[in-house]
């Protein structure tokens, strides 16, 4: 109990690739270690037939391939496309369809194998112990070949992707219940446009992206910020805090995203989905993981503005904030993503592949048992 949050604390002032690399041989890897080695009694315990996993828990996979269990993956995080014909979700590349360009996202994926290395250190010797034959050359060989579904819809993803038959563009799978209540005094809002702004809750200690915020703050009198800090800044250690700006450190996304006029986020898929289900558009400030693919997709699609967050300084937020406020097309946009959620209904969307795909898997089980029992 707490070596979670303690292995994960060092993450949270780190950015860019380094995030990814620290995170892979520092929680990764030993969460990987203890999964393999008792996922498999646990599961055995249980009596479970079929799991439905993340993928971001990297070669998970290997205990019911081992097991000869079914299994499902559903992509939280931004999904990967193993094919190169797109950059992988961790590069801040954009989507171009030269060879140049298709050269390197193979090698993209390449580097991602190589900070992998201290979890397929755990993988290998397992999958070699239960007479598992991976190709470990082939990124994604040990990604589900009965479904994987993504939260992302297809509308929000680059095109002309060569992805497999047995994937799945879903939409949010998430929705108004099952959250835990966060108090916030409503009252201090005074109805200006608003501003929501957060850098969720890993890769949010970095504090002069905070500052960048309030410093653009300060030139905007005419909104109202809130500006969620989580676990990893003090907030007096922010000061001067503008008249306009309200700092907490947890606050109720979802219901503030119903008012906002902008949202500021680190591309978290999870915050972009949420803002793009109330037709709010962004400014994305991508620090590590999957968010400058999110990032770059925000970009493309029109619904906001993405800056780099090494050398961000106030004039470059508030140039940014302005041009997305100013600009109608931005919220346009945004509109445009609410409708094509609100139209796919992500939960019931994933619900029925995962439904369909088990319930194949059992009809071809059973008509395998009376072809046999035919024969016999």
């Amino acid at each position: 109990m707490g070596s979670l949050a303690e292995a994960y604390a060092p993450v949270a002032k780190l950015h860019g690739f380094e995030v990814v690399q620290n995170t892979c041989k520092m929680v990764f890897a030993p969460l990987t270690r203890a999964a393999l080695k008792n996922l498999p009694q646990k599961l055995d315990e249980a009596g479970v037939e079929a799991l439905v996993m993340d993928p971001i828990h990297f070669f998970l996979e290997l205990v019911p391939m081992s097991r000869g269990i079914p299994f499902i993956h559903v992509s939280c995080a931004l999904h990967f496309d193993f094919s190169g014909s797109t950059p992988a979700p961790l590069f801040n590349w954009r989507h171009e369809t030269t060879s140049e360009a298709l050269t390197r996202n193979v090698s993209g994926l390449q580097q991602i194998g190589e900070v992998l290395m201290p979890v397929l250190a755990e993988a290998v010797p397992y999958a070699e112990r239960n007479g598992l034959h991976i190709n470990w050359q082939e990124p994604g060989s040990t990604i589900s070949k009965l479904a994987v579904i993504t939260q992302a819809p297809k509308e929000f993803d680059f095109p002309d992707i060569q992805l497999p038959a047995h994937f799945h563009y879903a939409g949010p799978l998430h929705d108004d219940e099952g959250r835990e209540a966060v108090a916030f005094g409503w009252e201090q809002l005074n109805g200006k446009p608003l501003i929501y702004a957060s850098l969720g809750t890993l890769v949010n200690g970095l504090d002069h992206v905070y500052r960048a915020i309030l410093e653009a703050a300060t030139e905007l009198p005419e909104v109202q910020l809130v500006l969620s800090v989580g676990q990893s800044i003090n907030p007096d250690e922010l000061r001067p805090i503008p008249s306009n700006a309200i700092i907490v450190r947890t606050a109720p996304q979802l219901e503030l995203l119903k008012g906002a006029a902008l949202c500021i986020t680190h591309a978290g898929l999870n915050t972009t989905l949420e803002a793009l289900a109330q037709g709010v558009p962004m400014v994305a400030l991508p620090i590590g993981y999957d968010q400058p693919g999110v990032a770059a997709r925000i970009e493309y699609h029109g619904v906001g503005e993405s800056l780099e967050i090494e050398t961000l300084n106030g004039d470059q937020m508030l140039e940014a904030i302005r041009k997305v406020l100013e600009n109608p097309s931005y919220r346009e946009r945004a509109r445009y993503f609410k409708e094509v959620i609100a139209k796919g209904h992500g939960l019931d969307a994933a619900a029925d592949v995962i439904e369909q795909t088990f319930r194949k898997i059992t009809k071809e089980e059973l008509d395998g048992e009376r072809s046999a029992l035919s024969q016999t």
